[in-house]
């Protein structure tokens, strides 16, 4: 074979493979990876990348359907079956299969392989570099599928029973939740975290925010800190599919209850303009 792919048992060529539309890597880049050559069907270093594959799939929760003997043996199998010993050897464990959920149930993973034709080269040749700042995890303003510090902090308020997690910052800034953004009510003012790259620009925010300035109640885009948030008068969560959601309880501390009529206002407020949009 030219190259080869292999996914839960089935092996193939890579232009031939297909996967489950609900694989969790779909929805949410759900899994984890090691790759490393191989060279006249030698698999260099072999043992530590799968130490390494092993821990980053506990680090996430995710179970590998093989045990690491079990796992090497495959890949010295499958490396086997393709013309030239030289080799990009790439495998991954993604979540599982299941309807898309941020929360899951720990179930064995789907094994993925992937080996196509590559050399290593003699490292002879300069190189030219640039510097570019380091934002690879200060992009929570897009909506990329990978969504795995959501899935977890989402697991994490399911198994405390909660519905959902606030994120913080180092420092206490309060950003947004796993899969909503996080407004507070203090003293009259509806305040929010600004638009800037730690938050998502939520659709249902920004309906939010209009409907507090129909009812004349103020608003604040400024930073704002966990002792605010304990210390809030309601806090109100919103997303796409839970428009004006309030809390009671944060970190199984009471909170809210403080201003139950600005926050009937903002909701039906919120709501009114749902219902009327989709009559």
């Amino acid at each position: 074979m030219k190259n080869l792919g292999y996914y839960n048992g089935r092996y193939g060529l890579l232009e031939e493979m297909m996967i489950p539309f609900d694989d969790r890597v779909c929805f949410f880049g759900d899994g984890v990876y090691d790759a490393g050559p191989c060279r006249n069907y030698h698999i260099f270093a072999l043992e530590e990348h799968i130490d390494r594959f092993f821990n980053s799939a506990a680090a996430l929760d995710i179970v590998i359907p093989k045990t690491k003997a079990e796992l090497a043996d495959l890949l010295n199998e499958l490396v086997r079956k393709v013309d030239t010993g030289d080799l990009f050897v790439y495998f991954q464990v993604t979540r599982g299969t299941a309807i898309r959920d941020h929360t899951y149930e720990t179930t064995p993973g789907n094994l993925w392989v992937m080996l196509k034709p590559a050399t290593v080269g003699d490292c002879k040749e300069p190189i030219r570099l640039i510097t570019t700042e380091d934002t690879r995890f200060f992009h929570c303003n897009v909506k990329t599928l990978n969504l795995i510090p959501a899935v977890m902090a989402s697991q994490k308020a399911k198994n405390a029973g909660c519905q959902e997690a606030v994120f913080y910052r180092p420092g206490g800034r309060v950003t947004e939740c796993a899969h909503s953004n996080v407004s507070i009510l203090k003293d009259g003012v509806l305040r929010t975290a600004p638009l800037d790259n730690l938050i998502l620009p939520g659709i249902a925010r920004a309906h939010l925010l209009k409907a507090a300035r129909a009812c004349g109640i103020p608003v604040s885009e400024e930073p704002f800190f966990l002792p605010d948030l304990f210390d809030a008068d309601e806090i109100i969560v919103s997303s796409s599919s839970k428009l004006c959601l309030h809390a009671c309880a944060l970190d199984g501390k009471p909170v809210g209850g403080k201003d139950p009529e600005r926050l009937e206002q903002l909701r039906s407020t919120v709501m009114d303009e749902f219902y009327t949009a989709t009559e």
